[in-house]
């Protein structure tokens, strides 16, 4: 009977399998453009229960079945990007999904197999389960370049009392926050299920956790309002051309760009901004470098009385050697170039292509240029004495960038973007939520210009305000503030997501040793 039932224990059951799915499910609905952030307070309820009590193989694969789907759903986009754009054909493009799935998969198929053995020891998922993913999570979002894309973190974007508390600990707090709350309904659903006595202790604290969290928002959020408006004042607009991303390099299009900015530009100059952003390539030519189209550009500008950040891709030269970079360029009202600022994290096969030797097949999405250069990171723009920072699309959903710009002194967060490439997916609306954290982390207000969409302002509370359509050629002004004062998290970055990966790596090493004692008894 014991043998039976060893064997039962080892085969997954339909129940399992349906439970890792409605877990991967929640956790996508949770994210845009479904959007329903509460999902991820218990989508990971199904898979804890499934997982529990299950040998280690078991709760492994369970965990890369959730990951295939989350991933899969929350990904769905990439295919159609890397056909179109990327000339793979659709096949092809559906594998480079299925192949980025799967590597994301291990991060889930490693936290349920190391809540596993974890439990088996005795410790209990409340505690465990938020470290064990925090620093997953946080591992997912530096490994092999970084993509920490869709961190459970980020869905919260719209709770704006939740997402306060950032500002110390950064996005992976609120992860941490969402795995604890599923942690606790777990352990609750399991000892009603199981007829044992509810873990009352771990409620009650990972319930105060949840209220200072609150408390704190609602006490920081105010402080931030009035700091803002006391801090001085810019106005800004932000320029969305809508140019279709088929034609954006083709030189006889490079006229009707410059056109259609310009016209857009002028009805902004109405409101007196003292910035004007255009977005990521608007000028789809080397400015500096093109001289009629350039010429063209600098003669509009110098009828103006407002600063200028223009995105363009760059290049310079070193004998035979020449570096491209995806560059934003700061004009002074007079039409002289005051700086520019160099893209420092490159868009893998978008900007760049790794691992050429391995995957000899994949070629760059943009073959406008050869492979870019990254540029300084820190390095910050200086508008009449007060500097900006620029993140150039990717680059918004990696922390660090955002904290050098900040640490160097940037009052105001500019992020230029193309999501041209994503079409009416729900790619621009996650690449938006992302950028909500980086105003929270650094108490800034970021102005984000994007080619389609979507444009807006997001304040240092985290509000996203004046939101653009997709698609549609369209002009945002607003007064923002130039804030100052830094951060906990912008002076210590991610010290809590760095102790969790620390504290899971010591989890794995006394996993590792209580399976070696068990083996050398045996």
């Amino acid at each position: 009977m014991g043998q039976l039932a060893e064997k039962h224990l080892d085969r997954i059951q339909a129940t399992d399998i349906a439970c890792a799915v409605l877990s991967g499910g929640l956790l996508s609905a949770s994210f845009p453009k479904i959007g329903w952030f509460p999902c991820a307070w218990i989508a990971l309820v199904p898979l804890l229960y499934a997982a529990h009590n299950r040998p280690g193989a078991v709760a492994l694969r369970l965990g890369f079945l959730t990951g295939m789907i989350h991933f899969t759903t929350v990904l769905y986009w990439i295919p159609a990007v890397v056909n179109t754009y990327g000339g793979l054909p659709l096949l092809a493009s559906w594998a480079v999904l299925l192949i980025l799935v799967m590597y994301l998969s291990l991060y889930l198929t490693a936290f349920t197999g190391l809540l596993g053995m974890l439990h088996r020891l005795g410790l209990s998922a409340c505690w465990t389960a938020p470290i064990l993913w925090t620093g997953l999570e946080y591992l997912r979002g530096i490994a092999l370049t970084g993509f920490p894309w869709a961190n459970v973190g980020y869905s919260q974007f719209k709770w704006l009392q939740v997402i306060q508390i950032s500002d110390i600990f950064g996005v992976y707090i609120v992860s941490a926050m969402i795995v604890a709350v599923n942690a606790v309904l777990f352990e609750c659903c399991e000892a009603i299920v199981e007829k044992k006595a509810l873990c009352w202790k771990s409620a009650l604290c990972v319930g105060a956790l949840v209220a200072a969290v609150l408390i704190y928002g609602a006490w920081r959020m105010p402080q931030v309002n009035a700091a803002a408006h006391r801090a001085p004042q810019k106005t800004v607009s932000l320029v969305q051309g809508n140019i279709d991303q088929s034609k954006k390099w083709v030189p006889s299009f490079q006229e009707e760009t410059i056109r259609r900015y310009w016209a857009l530009t002028v009805e902004a100059l109405e409101s007196g901004p003292d910035l004007v952003v255009w977005p990521e390539t608007a000028l789809p030519f080397y400015f500096l470098r093109d001289e009629p189209a350039t010429t063209e550009v600098l003669k509009h500008i110098q009828t103006t009385n407002a600063y200028f950040v223009l995105g363009s891709p760059s290049f310079s030269t070193n004998g035979q050697a020449v570096r491209y970079y995806n560059s934003a360029y700061l004009v002074a009202p007079d039409g002289v170039v005051l700086d520019r600022y160099d893209k420092v994290h490159l868009v893998p096969y978008g900007e760049y292509v790794p691992f050429k030797k391995v995957f000899p097949f994949l070629g760059k999405i943009v073959a406008a240029v050869g492979d870019f250069s990254s540029g300084r990171a820190g390095h910050v723009l200086s508008l009449n004495g007060a500097p900006l920072g620029v993140l150039i699309c990717f680059e918004v959903i990696f922390p660090d960038l955002a904290r050098a710009l900040v640490k160097k002194g940037a009052r105001l967060m500019i992020n230029l973007t193309n999501d041209a490439w994503f079409g009416t997916t729900s790619a621009p609306y996650q690449h938006l939520s992302m950028a909500v954290f980086r105003a929270v982390e650094t108490r800034r207000t970021l102005a984000r210009a994007a080619n389609t969409g979507i444009s807006a302002f997001i304040d240092p509370a985290g509000r996203i305000l004046e939101p653009t359509e997709l698609f549609q050629k369209a002009l945002r002004t607003r007064r923002v503030p130039l804030m100052t004062g830094t951060t906990v998290y912008v002076r210590y970055g991610d010290f809590f997501a760095i102790g969790c990966l620390v504290i899971t790596g010591m989890y794995v090493l006394m996993a590792i040793g209580t399976r070696v004692r068990e083996k050398s008894k045996s």
